[in-house]
C-alpha cells in the first residue's frame, strides 16, 4: 500500500467523492464488455480477485458444481493492493453491473459496506459463512454488527529465526534486540529483518506492537481517535528497535520481499514476515532452510503473549450485480472447506475455517500451521472503520522513519491526524 506524505491530499471533503464518481462514469462504456450476461442465457458471475496462481482450478470446480446454472469468470485484479482498490472503487461508484463477486483486502470491507457498494450476507448464506470460521477473520467481515463479506483466507506474520544462532525464540522484542546485539558482538549474523518502509507494512508492524501492549488506536466503535498509553508504549518499543543497531541499514525502506531476500542471503538471525517466506526459502537455499524455524512473534511484556495483526481477503457481493443469488452461491463455493484447503496447500494462503488446520494434508505444506492457528485465535485486527485507507496513509507518513519517533509527541500527532482522517472516509487516496 503506497503512501503520500502530503496530508492535505487525504483530507478532502465530499467534493472529492463527487470528482471520483464523475471520473468513474467515463469508464462505464468501455467496461460494458465485462457485463454479467452469458451465452445461451447462462448468467456470467464475474469474480474480481487478486492474483492467485491456482484459483482458476477452484473456479473450474465450482463451475462444474453449478452444473450450468451459472458460470464464474475469474477477472484477475492488479497485483498491487492500491491498484486493486482504485479499480473497484471507481467501477462501484459508477454503479457498474459488470462486477459480481469481489475479493477485498480485509481493511476495505467496512468502507465498501458504508458506501452501500456490497450486499449484506443474510439467512443461510450468513449461517454457512459463520459456521466454523475463526473469530478474528470474521470480525473483519462485519460492519455495524452485520456480515458484509465471507473470509476466504487470512494471514499472520511469524518470527523466523536461525537455530544455529539462537537456541530459544525470544519472548519479547527487548529480548530479541539483546540477543541480536550479542550475536553482533560475536561477529555472527545478527540482524532483525522486517518491514519499515512508509507503507502498509509499517502500519501492520506498529498495530501489532500497539495491540500487544494493550493499546487502542480507535475507540470500540471506530468513531474516535484514542491513542492511549498502550500505543505510546508501542511507539517507544518501535523507536528502541529502530535505533538499537540490529536492523538492516535499509530498514526504513524495507518491504516484504526484499526482507525475505535479505534473510536468504544470510544477513539475518531473525525475520518478522508472512508465511510465504517458508516455501521460498526451501527452494532458494535448502541448506539454510534446515537451520530456520519459526515461533509466535515476540510480545512487549514477557508475561503477555503478542497479538499479531491479521491480513487476508474477504469475498463480497456487489450491490449492483444482476445475479446476487448466484453470486452468493459462487462465493460460498470458492471459500468452502475443500477449496480453502486446496488454496492453502497450493497457493500458501492460510485458511479462515479452523477445521482445515486439522487436516493431515496440511502437515507437509504448512508445518507452521499450529503456530499460525495459535496467533489467529488471539489476533490483532487493524482499526475497523470505513476511513481505514486514509488512516493508514497518515499513520505510515507519521511513523516514517521509525528512528525519528518521539513517543508522546508522535502519539499526539497521530491522534490529531487520525481524527482528521476519520472524516474523510471513502475518498480515493
Amino acid at each position: 500500500m503506497t503512501t503520500d506524505p502530503d496530508e492535505t491530499r487525504h483530507r478532502r471533503r465530499p467534493r472529492a467523492r463527487v470528482l471520483a464518481v464523475a471520473a468513474a462514469l467515463s469508464l462505464v462504456a468501455p467496461l460494458a464488455a465485462c457485463g454479467s450476461g452469458g451465452a445461451g442465457g447462462t448468467p456470467t458471475i464475474n469474480l474480481y480477485y487478486p492474483p492467485e496462481q491456482n484459483l482458476q482450478k477452484v473456479v473450474d470446480d465450482c463451475n462444474a458444481q453449478a452444473q450450468g446454472r451459472y458460470k464464474i469468470v475469474y477477472r484477475v485484479l492488479p497485483r498491487q493492493a492500491d491498484d486493486q482498490r482504485v479499480q473497484m472503487v471507481r467501477r462501484l461508484a459508477a454503479q457498474d453491473t459488470g462486477m459480481d463477486v469481489l475479493g477485498l483486502d480485509v481493511t476495505w470491507t467496512q468502507e465498501f459496506a458504508s458506501a452501500h457498494w456490497i450486499r449484506e450476507w443474510t439467512g443461510q448464506d450468513k449461517a454457512e459463512v459463520e459456521q466454523g470460521t475463526l473469530a478474528g477473520p470474521l470480525e473483519t467481515a462485519r460492519y455495524q454488527d452485520r456480515l458484509y463479506a465471507a473470509p476466504k483466507n487470512t494471514n499472520v506474520q511469524l518470527l523466523w529465526y536461525r537455530t544455529d544462532l539462537v537456541r530459544q525464540p525470544p519472548k519479547t522484542w527487548d529480548e530479541m534486540i539483546k540477543t541480536a546485539q550479542d550475536l553482533k558482538g560475536q561477529n555472527n549474523p545478527y540482524q532483525v529483518l522486517t518491514m519499515g518502509a512508509q507503507y502498509e507494512g509499517l502500519v501492520v508492524l506498529y498495530n501489532t506492537l500497539a495491540e500487544s501492549a494493550g493499546g487502542k488506536i480507535l475507540n470500540e466503535d471506530g468513531t474516535k481517535s484514542v491513542m492511549d498509553s498502550g500505543t505510546v508504549t508501542a511507539l517507544d518499543q518501535l523507536k528502541r528497535f529502530a535505533t538499537s543497531g540490529v536492523t538492516s541499514p535499509s530498514f526504513s525502506n524495507a518491504t516484504e520481499d526484499p526482507v525475505r531476500l535479505d534473510f536468504q542471503s544470510g544477513n539475518g538471525a531473525f525475520q518478522v514476515n508472512w508465511p510465504f517466506v517458508y516455501p521460498a526459502l526451501q527452494e532458494a537455499d535448502p541448506e539454510l532452510a534446515k537451520k530456520v524455524t519459526w515461533a509466535r512473534m515476540p510480545g512487549i511484556d514477557e508475561n503477555t503473549p503478542s497479538k499479531v495483526t491479521i491480513g487476508g481477503v474477504n469475498m463480497a457481493v456487489s450491490s449492483y450485480s444482476k445475479h446476487p443469488t448466484e453470486s452468493f452461491e459462487a462465493a460460498r463455493c470458492i471459500r468452502d472447506e475443500k477449496n480453502q484447503k486446496f488454496s492453502a496447500i497450493n497457493d500458501g494462503v492460510p485458511p479462515t475455517i479452523e477445521k482445515v488446520y486439522q487436516d493431515p494434508e496440511m502437515d507437509k505444506a504448512y508445518p507452521m500451521k499450529d503456530t499460525i492457528l495459535e496467533e489467529l485465535k488471539d489476533p490483532a485486527v487493524r482499526p475497523l472503520t470505513p476511513a481505514y485507507q486514509s488512516i493508514s496513509t497518515v499513520m505510515s507518513a507519521i511513523l516514517s522513519p521509525p528512528s525519528g519517533i518521539r513517543p508522546q509527541q508522535t502519539a499526539d500527532e497521530l491522534r490529531d491526524a487520525i481524527a482528521d482522517a476519520l472524516v474523510s472516509k471513502g475518498v480515493l487516496p
